[in-house]
């Protein structure tokens, strides 16, 4: 199994893991949704991508475990200001999907979208390379659904929001195309460090 390390260290000062404006939430993990936690069993999970890519493709709950397992162990950060250390989600790279459909040469964005029809876009960049996973385990426990189980999409790297509970597709994209939160003045991208909450940031 990979095993990708994030963000490291714990001091109580000036945080180097800490991006501005958020604070240690320890062992708390909030729950924050924009939607009712659907009643979602693995067996009717499913995962599509489609688009700009050669071979559109849906996976099933099982098929997706037969993919190269991978594991992200870090932090991750909430736009509402809290960040959370030592995580660690299971499941597989979202690279091992899109080698499977191959995106055009065009493609630059993707919007990801849940069983609840939830949507949030981001740039195809940031879920290339080893920056983004569908995540099934936290911990070493199934996902809980309050936290986006059966399986969610997880982009540590940026604000939270963008890693979609209840993960059912993506969308390969020439442009960008608005999201949920976007579309009601939240930033674009999302990154943390340079405190991209609100459009504008």
């Amino acid at each position: 199994m990979h095993i990708t390390r994030g963000f490291t260290g714990r001091s109580r000062g000036a945080d180097p893991g800490l991006p501005p404006g958020q604070y240690d939430a320890g062992d708390d993990w909030p729950v924050l949704s924009a939607e009712v936690t659907p009643d979602l069993a693995p067996a009717d999970w499913t995962f599509r991508v489609d688009g700009l890519v050669d071979e559109p493709r849906t996976w099933g709950w099982e098929e997706a475990h037969r993919l190269p397992p991978s594991a992200y162990e870090g932090a991750i950060h909430c736009v509402t200001s809290w960040s959370k250390f030592g995580v660690r989600f299971s499941g597989v790279s979202l690279d091992a999907f899109l080698d499977v459909v191959r995106p055009h040469g065009s493609a630059t964005h993707a919007v990801a979208y849940s069983h609840t029809g939830y949507t949030t876009n981001l740039p195809l960049a940031d879920l290339t390379g080893g920056r983004a996973w569908i995540a099934w385990e936290y911990d070493g426990s199934p996902l809980a659904p309050e936290h986006g189980g059966p399986a969610r999409l997880l982009v540590p790297h940026l604000y939270f929001w963008k890693s979609a509970k209840w993960i059912a597709g993506l969308r390969i994209l020439d442009h960008e195309e608005p999201g949920f939160w976007e579309q009601n003045g939240y930033h674009e991208r999302g990154n943390p460090w340079e405190e991209q909450r609100y459009s504008g940031d």
